[in-house]
């Protein structure tokens, strides 16, 4: 009997520790959502367009921030596309923030990886107009003036050609857009289409 209540101390001593690490990890730690991109429906009309494009994205809560992994298949090999958290997943798309490139490989196919806020609490936000950088004066120049805004969330993402000339070599229009960093890329291949224009897929992570 002795023996059976010190071994009972024992494991409850041990339990303590590790009940305190638990409290102390952040609540929303494990918390994931795991979700697919779509082939534009404005690539509809070429059907020659990177037909089988699709990707696939899940998007872990690290506590103050999320790690989004994006795996992407089906496009054309060796070949650059901008990635973007956007308001609304089609034309005109809305307020847009450039996360960074995606390169595929010979097999058409890549995986990236993001680090930042993707859940219902991704936004942007302009309380007045103030003055901004012309850097760029390629086909879409750059704004010297923001619009004033009250936030607005952005829970939407795409993915675009790199380059016009690029979606032209495969079978994809060959549209300027503003998506890449000198403001030159070629039209959107994949989108969150698949979900309502004012519920994208990032509003399913709560912090």
């Amino acid at each position: 009997m002795h023996t059976q209540r010190r071994l009972a101390k024992i494991a409850a001593a041990l339990a303590l520790p590790a009940a305190a690490a638990l409290l102390a990890a952040p609540a929303h730690a494990n918390d994931e959502v795991k979700f697919d991109m779509v082939r534009s429906p404005a690539l509809h009309a070429f059907p020659y367009c990177a037909p089988l494009a699709k990707a696939s994205v899940k998007i872990d809560s690290l506590g103050p921030v999320e790690e989004m992994t994006v795996s992407v298949e089906g496009l054309p090999p060796n070949t650059d596309f901008d990635f973007f958290v956007i308001q609304e997943p089609n034309a005109p798309f809305g307020m847009s923030w450039y996360q960074g490139d995606i390169e595929t490989n010979a097999k058409g196919s890549a995986t990236a990886k993001f680090v930042g806020r993707f859940s219902i609490e991704t936004f942007i936000v302009a309380p007045g107009s103030v003055a901004a950088p012309a850097i760029h004066h390629n086909a879409v120049p750059d704004a010297t003036l923001n619009p004033a805004t009250g936030p607005i969330h952005t829970h939407h993402l795409g993915l675009w050609f790199n380059s016009p000339a690029d979606a032209v070599k495969a079978g994809c229009p060959g549209a300027v857009t503003p998506f890449n960093g000198e403001h030159n890329a070629g039209v959107q291949v994949l989108n969150t289409s698949n979900y309502p224009a004012l519920f994208g897929p990032l509003r399913l992570l709560k912090p």
